[in-house]
């Protein structure tokens, strides 16, 4: 691995002027704030799609989960229903919406518009403006008078707020998916600066081999599946490229309906060169989250498969990993009175697609109500790395080898500034086209200072089903290097006046550590010298409590389970890892936990004195290595029973419909031979408790939920249960307005679902209905153990 070149700068009119406070620049190859390299996470969250009173536990959630930033497409028609009528209150307000991402560390994108997508009904435009005679997402006069108004509008709602006068707000991105138009794209930036609004960063979308103006920095994405794909599709030609590592960062399939369906454009992959921009860092903006689905094509993604994504694309080169979606939610109701049709995309207004009215869960790693799936946690793992290496990580150039589209071939790059780095393997990819193992594992790898490292020093099988990132040469101390290890780094932390390097280890290969030199081990490693090194084998299995000694460090090896609970928290004014049961995040010093079952745990290193719980019973403090656990009961939280099946309701399905622009199968407008279910739920299921779910397990094509006559939530049926969020509407549940609407499956119709959940007999099938209680538990440090001690905190500078 050679010693990369210096970056280019000042070539890009990015960025603030040198003396700026905590100063912003963007080079060839990585972002800078204040001085040193920035690798920026960001998820993307919708103020506009959750409840206003959700806001501040989403952002928690998202910080906790290791982001420093959220982006929010500012959705042109909530904000102007009618021409001039500017709407920015209760759950439209922008502004207390980045204040309060301020106030839990998160830094903002506004992805301005004018045109966002995101699956909206005419892609946010507002319907009196797509009415009228205008040359739309042009340099048209007429339109841009219209833009400049709403610019200004928005702009507005910034102020004060942005980077340069101590805000949050350091991104704008400026409309969404244009590909041909790379004046007006720089107009829009003018057009916003002539209105006061300064950011270090601007973007737009750079996929689709869309000419991008050098004014703005082209992000990219990268997705699983796509629903947007035809429902002859078994898997996108574009997905299997995300899961091997790669320099190419466009991708020409994404959005490829829209821009033939709406636009026009067909593009000739022979045309458009995919290739690295060396005068550019490789930012990303939308690395699928999760997966939408439309009424034709329904994918199932995976947590396992967006981690694998979000990991290769680190390992090709990232310095900017974004997230779409990160959190889900629901699409507004019209604020237009008398306009026809929803606010989601649809065939109806010219799409090809037709996604669900009102559910924009995404699959998420944050759910629609607020649901913690395990993406965040497999995602969490990752940015914790990037919080601590970051800042070397974005330094390093992408050496990649294998990475052909053979199933059988070994995956790998090498991440490197030339001298120290990091090992990126993969076996990972999904379902439909997996890869194999690997038998008889060990790379070489060779530094500009002329030394060799080979991981493992004997070769071990790789599991199928993997993606890693192991270290090379990682300064552990001044003095101490980690020459190799096969498991990965996580986060570091000083406690007691000593550091704690913490790393997880891989189901199915061995953990072996490499420290140069002839060093003493203590604790769970076991040493044997040789060759001017110690290699450090596991006494004990990794886990909360393996914590092999070393001279001036420990290192705590943690299994996958447990590496997935882990979190680092600044919990009463000092840093913390954290392991807990429960999804949580920080609120005013203390922790706020979300369990959904009576039962939770949580431990702490280093630990506070003790714990005091605002619901339920906090148990006596159990130390083990370590850590310090307390036990949390909360009757309050768990499942209810609501209907036990399974159940075979009677339905006629509609006859299927094809349109749109694409032909596609459109959703059924005919219900009338959906089967109807009333739900009965007892009063105590409702009352007493944070959130309430309805979980409904069922098997059929697609679903409505009513409260009296008001719908209140929909579903496409793709494989996975349907939740419905109950919580505003307890009164009237409880009262016996709750109903279900339920079409059945019907093979014949030609819906795309995932081949796992394939074979479904033709009809309408129940299988349970539970309420799922969701408790908020604030859980507070007590003593002396809660605030910062001696030597303690986050360690101040790494060792280089």
């Amino acid at each position: 691995m050679t010693t990369p070149p210096e970056p280019r700068r000042d070539h890009l009119p990015l960025g603030e002027p040198a003396g700026s406070p905590d100063r912003i620049e963007v080079t060839s190859r990585w972002i800078e704030r204040g001085g040193r390299p920035w690798f920026p996470v960001t998820g993307e969250i919708h103020y506009s799609r959750v409840p206003r009173e959700r806001w501040s536990e989403v952002l928690g959630h998202a910080r906790a989960g290791g982001l420093d930033s959220v982006s929010t497409y500012v959705f042109w028609r909530a904000h102007e229903p009618r021409p001039g009528d500017f709407r920015w209150d209760g759950g439209l307000d922008l502004r207390a919406f980045v204040e309060l991402a301020a106030s839990h560390g998160l830094d903002v994108v506004v992805r301005l518009g004018p045109w966002a997508h995101g699956e909206a009904r005419l892609g946010g435009f507002p319907d009196w403006l797509v009415e009228r005679d205008l040359r739309n997402r042009t340099d048209d006069p007429a339109y841009l008078d219209l833009v400049r108004a709403f610019y200004a509008q928005s702009i507005a709602q910034l102020a004060g707020l942005t980077h340069a006068e101590g805000g949050p707000v350091v991104a704008v991105q400026v409309d969404n998916e244009l590909y041909d138009q790379p004046a007006h794209l720089a107009t829009l930036r003018r057009i916003a600066e002539d209105l006061g609004l300064r950011v270090p960063l601007w973007t737009a979308t750079g996929w689709g081999g869309a000419q991008v103006p050098h004014t703005l920095l082209p992000v990219y994405s990268a997705y699983v599946d796509g629903f947007w794909e035809d429902s002859r599709t078994e898997w996108p030609e574009f997905a299997a490229c995300h899961f091997r590592y790669s320099p190419v960062r466009d991708d020409l399939s994404v959005g490829a309906d829209l821009r033939e369906a709406l636009d026009g454009i067909v593009l000739d992959p022979a045309s458009v060169p995919l290739k690295d921009d060396d005068a550019l860092p490789f930012a990303t903006c939308e690395l699928g989250g999760g997966m939408h689905v439309a009424y034709h094509r329904r994918p199932l993604v995976s947590a396992d498969d967006v981690a694998a994504l979000a990991l290769a694309k680190v390992g090709s080169g990232s310095v900017w990993q974004g997230y779409y979606m990160y959190a889900g939610g629901t699409q507004r109701t019209s604020a237009v009175p008398g306009q026809v049709g929803g606010e989601q995309e649809s065939q109806a207004t010219g799409y090809p697609n037709d996604v669900p009215e009102l559910t924009y869960d995404f699959w998420a790693p944050v759910g629609e109500h607020g649901q913690v799936r395990r993406h965040h946690h497999a995602l969490r793992r990752q940015h914790l790395w990037l919080q601590a290496e970051g800042e070397r990580l974005a330094t390093m150039t992408t050496t990649v080898g294998g990475g052909s589209a053979r199933t059988d071939e070994l995956r790998w790059a090498v991440r490197s500034d030339g001298r120290r780095g990091y090992l990126f393997l993969t076996t990972y990819q999904p379902e439909r086209q997996p890869l194999a193992a690997q038998a008889d594992l060990q790379v070489t790898v060779a530094f500009d200072d002329g030394a060799e490292v080979t991981v493992p020093t004997v070769p071990v099988d790789l599991p199928a089903g993997v993606s890693l990132a192991w270290p090379l040469r990682y300064a552990l101390t001044p003095v101490l290097e980690l020459r190799s290890a096969t498991a990965q780094v996580v986060t570091r932390l000083v406690v007691d006046g000593g550091e704690v390097v913490v790393l997880a280890a891989t189901a199915g290969v061995p953990v072996e550590l490499v420290v140069a030199g002839d060093v003493p081990v203590g604790g769970a490693g076991r040493a044997v010298h040789r060759d001017g090194a110690t290699v450090v084998e596991l006494r004990t299995p990794p886990g909360p409590t393996c914590v092999v000694e070393l001279p001036g460090v420990r290192l705590l090896v943690l299994d996958d389970a447990s590496a997935d609970r882990l979190y680092r928290l600044e919990v009463a004014g000092r840093e913390r890892l954290v392991l807990s049961d429960a999804p949580l995040y920080v609120e005013d010093g203390a922790l706020v936990l979300h369990p959904d079952s009576g039962r939770a745990t949580v431990s702490f290193l280093p630990a506070p004195d003790g714990v005091r719980a605002s619901e339920g019973h906090v148990g006596a403090g159990q130390d083990a290595g370590p850590w310090r656990t307390w036990s949390l009961d909360v009757p309050t939280a768990g499942r209810r029973p609501v209907l036990a099946g399974p159940r075979r309701l009677d339905a006629t399905a509609p006859q299927p419909v094809r349109g749109g622009p694409m032909d596609r199968l459109r959703a059924p407008t005919d219900w009338s031979g959906a089967a109807h279910l009333r739900l009965e739920v007892p009063r105590e299921a409702l009352d007493d408790v944070d959130r309430v779910l309805l979980r409904i397990t069922w098997r059929g094509d697609a679903g409505r939920a009513y409260v009296g006559e008001r719908l209140v939530s929909d579903h496409f049926w793709h494989g996975r249960p349907w939740d419905v969020d109950l919580t505003p509407w307890r009164d009237e549940v409880a009262a016996g307005a709750l109903r279900l609407e339920l079409l059945p499956w019907s093979d014949a119709a030609g819906v795309w679902v995932d081949p796992a959940v394939r074979g479904l007999a033709d009809g309408v099938v129940v299988d349970a209905v539970d309420v799922v209680r969701v408790a908020r538990v604030r859980l507070e440090p007590l003593g002396v153990g809660a605030g910062v001690g001696a030597g303690d905190g986050d360690g101040g500078p790494r060792p280089a």
